[in-house]
């Protein structure tokens, strides 16, 4: 099955890229709009600020055809930003509207913590992760980077939670679309494995 990663000036794409092809998917890593639209499964990764990330989606003429990719229930993975923009806005340095899919906020990490979040952490699946984490324990440790975090409004949405300065969300589903902080490219094994299910999600849709 052929991924399709989005490539719109932000983010480790080549690695998102090896990481699927580690298990067995062809992929095309592109910034054409009509790729976009025509794509079997979407992984949209993405590392920086989200303003940018709603620049460079709309500069580019990604926006549209993304909007329309999600609207008809087609197979999404997003990664770190591209998780945080599927919400329906931001407080990252100014207040930023998203793609409002998933409707709730990104707001900055809280408690006595360091930011940015860095390094290894633990991630407990919630009920809603039940196919993106298929055959990863719980607390399985996961790469994380960043400074926000997102708040889904609806509950159900939450796929699994990781502590640090409190609970926060580490993962979201909403159908098809799956969406992540951590970075599974970058989490051995683990990562791999959610990789793995995301394609094989894909080709069962």
């Amino acid at each position: 099955m052929k991924v399709t990663i989005a490539d719109y000036g932000l983010g480790n794409i080549t690695s998102v890229q090896r990481a699927f092809e580690r298990v067995g998917a062809e992929t095309l890593r592109t910034g054409d709009p009509k790729d976009i639209s025509r794509a079997e499964a979407l992984a949209v990764p993405g590392v920086g600020a989200f303003r940018q990330a709603m620049v460079n989606l709309e500069r580019l003429g990604l926006t549209a055809p993304l909007m329309d990719y999600l609207s008809r229930g087609r197979p999404y993975l997003g990664i770190c930003l591209g998780m945080q923009i599927l919400f329906s806005e931001s407080l990252e340095y100014g207040h930023h509207s998203g793609l409002d899919i998933i409707p709730g906020r990104v707001g900055k990490i809280t408690g006595d913590v360091k930011i940015p979040h860095m390094g290894w952490n633990r991630v407990e699946p919630e009920p809603a992760g039940s196919e993106m984490f298929n055959g990863i324990p719980g607390g399985e440790f996961f790469y994380f980077d960043h400074s926000f975090c997102a708040v889904p409004r609806e509950p159900d949405a939450v796929a699994a939670v990781t502590e640090y300065g409190g609970s926060i969300v580490s993962a979201v589903s909403d159908g098809k679309i799956w969406g992540v902080q951590f970075h599974p490219e970058k989490s051995a094994a683990p990562g791999l494995k959610l990789i793995e299910n995301f394609l094989k999600f894909s080709e069962e849709a």
